[in-house]
């Protein structure tokens, strides 16, 4: 009879921010598990529960008893399974022992080029009773936990010490017995809230149980929108919005709606996992503590007190209240408010004392310290650095025309931020209380701005940097992180990148192609190797890291939504002119849905091939050769070259304005002259002097039809 499974571990507290992946986890293994032993039916819907203390897992339709299976065993192969007389080896008849068949039941199955002796071997079906215990264990040993840890006397390890299993299936219980725990049908409710044990009457009831008697919201995810709905209402009531995210460009903040608010929330998924019956309330802290800049404000509730800091829906500056989320849900919360309210006024007090400390001496002071700091051991300090990065920003300045002093400028004070207090307390803060501090210090606007726009993009999503001065040093210091720490042998490898090189290739690139800017990116990785002393880095790094940032350029555009032969068809001819990309992608997918599009590439393709085997038979001779009109024999011949010399002026001002699919819509008046040409001239002829005019023709026509994009990889 198929019925519901119920599993439940209780536990003390699971880490909260681990929490949502041990419960899928565990559930997903448990259900893998029933289905490979035959146990679920197609219909078997699994459903993960979750709390700070249990562990849940309730599946559909499970059945109490496998059905009778033939179990197909793979054995040798049957070469190395019979000696010369036909007798079975040693390998043989070790495989016949352990399936329990002689060598008369053994089948003889081809697999590719070798044949394979199977063991077909009826198993009648167990009872789920004799799998669970296995199941359940197998499934805990395989949570990601790093460390385990013993309680008591017990020599049993888990994340957190158990005190309860609860396995049902249906109104049953079926006895399992899983880190010295015995199963049954009764577990807790919640810690302060309900002071008699539960007892689970039938797995379907399970999560309708725990909320009635317990109060317990087993459903991590009804739990997150019961949250989410209270945190919404109350900052309504407030004409504010709720913060959950440390690293968000606030401005955009405040353009989202509450579902792509809550989305990004990553503070809403620690807190999730802190509470089982969550309610939220309003707390106040004095307005004096506004003279701090409110992104350390925010940070010290969120990080240090798990607060949503709220912000004034209008105009974005932090309110003096935030949001609570408590484990109680009390009739009189003012024992609650009042107890967070004095907690939270220390931290603020910190957070305020460390901004008066640090401004009291100036960024500049500290800079020259930064020689103290090593930055990695093959490259230096972090001086040694910010003198790269300065040098590099004002050679970046000068190619867009800005301020190459304030570049400089900026470059020289970006880092001295990181020897301050504030930094030192709350790491997310190097750049933005960069920006607070060189304000106070007297620096233009445009410097304090920049100092924090370098680091950007910081993250997926994440705003470039405006204006040429905060692109040059966010540049310089980009491309001195790649180049560096790739020139070193530092390089990602599968999931490890230590020193986010991919993420800062991205934000290089981002800056390049969105902005745009005119600077090609085999020059700027040459002007950046440069900077560093000789033989510091490897003799390749500056192809090595074009390759590297080129494959992230791939994944970037495909991001996009282009379609892979249309960025390869650009990159072939791009040469690092990555200001170009975005519009010359747009051109070609524009041309590509034309239907004489595929008929062009496929030309073009044989154009390009044709130019190929030329260049292989007559290179020296076609690189001193220059095309005579009046070599041209065929009618086919002057036809094509008049109609190249007719749409040349139209294809080359489209293209210098930057109308790359105007472009390419223009050749497609060349291509009967392409067709008449291929079907009527004979490209290879004998004669070598023709030969050659014929392939410097196709050679025009290959430039003209390939500025924008390789269009031959367009071909099917």
């Amino acid at each position: 009879m198929k019925q519901t499974l119920l599993i439940e571990l209780l536990t003390e507290e699971l880490p909260p921010k681990a929490l949502e992946k041990l419960s899928t986890t565990f559930a997903n293994e448990v259900f893998a598990s029933l289905k490979e032993q035959a146990l679920l039916d197609e219909a078997s819907v699994c459903t993960p529960y979750c709390t700070p203390r249990r562990l849940a897992v309730s599946i559909s339709e499970v059945a109490a008893q496998q059905p009778d299976r033939v179990i197909e065993r793979k054995g040798p192969a049957v070469a190395a399974g019979l000696d010369a007389d036909g007798k079975p080896t040693k390998a043989l008849e070790g495989f016949m022992r352990s399936a329990g068949v002689t060598l008369a039941q053994l089948q003889r199955v081809a697999d590719g080029k070798s044949e394979y002796f199977v063991a077909r071997v009826e198993q009648k079906g167990k009872a789920l009773d004799e799998y669970l215990q296995d199941i359940v264990t197998q499934a805990l040993k395989k949570l990601p936990v790093p460390k385990l840890m013993r309680w008591g006397d017990s020599e049993h390890q888990f994340v957190r010490p158990v005190h309860g299993l609860s396995i049902l299936h249906g109104s049953r219980v079926v006895s399992v017995e899983v880190l010295g725990l015995t199963s049954g049908n009764v577990t807790s409710g919640h810690r302060f809230l309900c002071s008699e044990r539960v007892s689970i009457e039938h797995a379907d009831d399970y999560e309708a149980t725990l909320a009635r008697d317990g109060r317990v919201i087993v459903s991590f995810a009804h739990r997150r929108e019961s949250i989410v709905a209270r945190l919404d209402a109350l900052a309504e009531q407030n004409g504010a919005i709720w913060v959950g995210h440390a690293n968000f460009d606030l401005e955009k903040l405040l353009s989202m709606s509450n579902d792509e608010r809550s989305v990004l929330s990553t503070l809403l998924d620690e807190v999730t996992g802190l509470v089982e019956w969550p309610e939220v309330y309003v707390g106040e802290f004095e307005k004096e503590f506004l003279d701090v800049p409110q992104e350390c404000l925010i940070l010290t509730m969120q990080q240090n007190q798990k607060y949503f800091p709220l912000l004034d829906a209008a105009s974005g500056k932090l309110l003096n209240k935030f949001l609570i989320v408590s484990n109680m849900q009390v009739s009189d919360p003012h024992h609650i408010i009042e107890g967070n309210q004095r907690v939270v006024r220390p931290r603020l007090a910190d957070a305020r004392f460390f901004f008066n400390q640090d401004r009291k001496q100036k960024l500049e002071s500290r800079v020259e310290k930064l020689g103290n700091v090593v930055y990695h051991n093959k490259l230096g300090t972090q001086l040694q650095r910010v003198e790269r990065i300065t040098t590099l920003a004002g050679t970046i300045a000068r190619l867009l025309d800005a301020d190459k002093a304030n570049a400089e400028l900026v470059a020289r004070l970006c880092k001295a931020d990181l020897l301050t207090d504030m930094v030192g307390e709350f790491p997310e803060l190097q750049g933005i209380i960069g920006r607070y501090y060189a304000f106070h210090d007297g620096e233009d606007l445009e410097v304090a701005n920049a100092i924090e726009a370098h680091y950007h993009p910081r993250f997926a999503g994440d705003s470039i940097p405006v204006g040429a001065v905060a692109s040059a040093v966010a540049l310089a210091d980009k491309l001195e992180t790649v180049v560096g720490i790739y020139g070193v042998g530092q390089i990602p490898t599968g999931d490890k990148d230590p020193f986010g090189l991919r993420r800062q290739a991205l934000g290089i690139l981002r800056i390049l192609v969105e902005t745009p800017l005119d600077l090609p990116l085999p020059a700027l990785l040459k002007a950046t190797v440069e900077n560093f002393p000789s033989g510091m880095l490897s003799a390749s790094v500056a192809a090595d890291v074009e390759g590297f940032m080129m494959d992230r350029l791939r994944g970037y555009l495909r991001d996009r939504s282009f379609d892979p032969s249309h960025i390869e068809a650009v990159l072939a001819v791009l040469n690092g002119r990555l200001h170009e990309v975005l519009p010359r992608l747009q051109g070609v997918r524009a041309f590509a849905a034309m239907a004489v599009a595929k008929d062009l590439a496929a030309a073009n393709k044989r154009v390009q091939n044709i130019m190929r085997k030329n260049h292989e038979e007559l290179g020296a001779a076609m690189a001193s050769a220059v095309f005579d009109a009046k070599l041209m024999t065929d009618e086919a011949e002057r036809n094509l070259h008049q109609a190249m010399v007719d749409i040349t002026p139209f294809a080359q001002g489209y293209f210098s304005r930057g109308e790359y699919g105007q472009n390419l819509k223009a050749l497609v008046t060349l291509k009967p002259f392409i067709d008449d040409f291929f079907d009527q001239v004979m490209v290879m002829a004998e004669d070598r002097k023709l030969r050659i005019n014929r392939a410097l023709l196709l050679r025009q026509l290959g430039g003209l039809m390939n500025q924008v994009a390789d269009i031959s990889r367009l071909a099917a």
